[in-house]
């Protein structure tokens, strides 16, 4: 496939662009700072970085155009009120749908939601989450809210704490609920699910949560 990546420098966003080059993919890497995906030794043929405004649809729309699917690994920092996951994806939607590319993948986050996890989950540890995490949370919360008015083929990948440990591919998932007991994933897992995604088309129109 030929994949469109923004946040293509961060922690899990540099993951996805390897895992998808050794899959054999075409990668196009969105970034502020093309020397950072050079640090991880991320080059090659298949690799186009770019460097782009992703507030700005003209400017990113080259960097969608002709693609078969697009990845956004864009994250808040610091926890602080912010709107940058809602406001790049409400970019990056308006330029996938000017360009009438259509299959689209965002990394959300499992915190704010309490479907499927069991009590002293829901009831102790998510209340205490949702406040230290409140801006973060409202931001994505947003941003799921604009993916699901897309009419894109989206599909929203919600991870519970992220680790720097290996890649697996022995995480658990499920369909619009979290998943039980899974309160940790490895990045590299995560740039696994997002790429799984990807291949095997689905699960469209849904948000899938992984977990250990």
């Amino acid at each position: 496939m030929r994949i469109t990546v923004f946040g293509a420098s961060g922690r899990t966003g540099w993951r996805v662009v390897g895992q998808a080059l050794e899959a054999g993919h075409e990668v196009t890497a969105v970034v502020r700072d093309p020397a950072a995906l050079e640090r991880h030794g991320l080059r090659g043929p298949r690799l186009t970085v770019v460097r782009a405004d992703v507030m700005d649809p003209a400017a990113i729309g080259p960097a969608v155009a002709g693609r078969d699917a697009v990845v956004s690994a864009i994250g808040p920092r610091g926890r602080g009120p912010t709107t940058v996951c809602a406001d790049a994806t409400a970019s990056i939607i308006e330029a996938m749908t000017a360009e009438e590319v259509r299959r689209l993948v965002v990394v959300s986050a499992s915190g704010f939601v309490r479907e499927g996890d069991g009590p002293l989950t829901r009831l102790v540890a998510k209340p205490i989450l949702n406040r230290v995490l409140r801006h973060a949370f409202a931001d994505m919360r947003h941003m799921e809210e604009l993916v699901r008015a897309s009419g894109l083929d989206w599909t929203i990948v919600r991870p519970p704490q992220l680790t720097e440990g290996p890649r697996t591919g022995a995480y658990r998932s499920a369909v619009d609920r979290n998943v039980r007991g899974g309160v940790r994933v490895s990045r590299a897992d995560l740039a696994d699910c997002v790429l799984r995604c990807l291949d095997e088309r689905g699960p469209l129109h849904a948000a899938l949560a992984i977990g250990d």
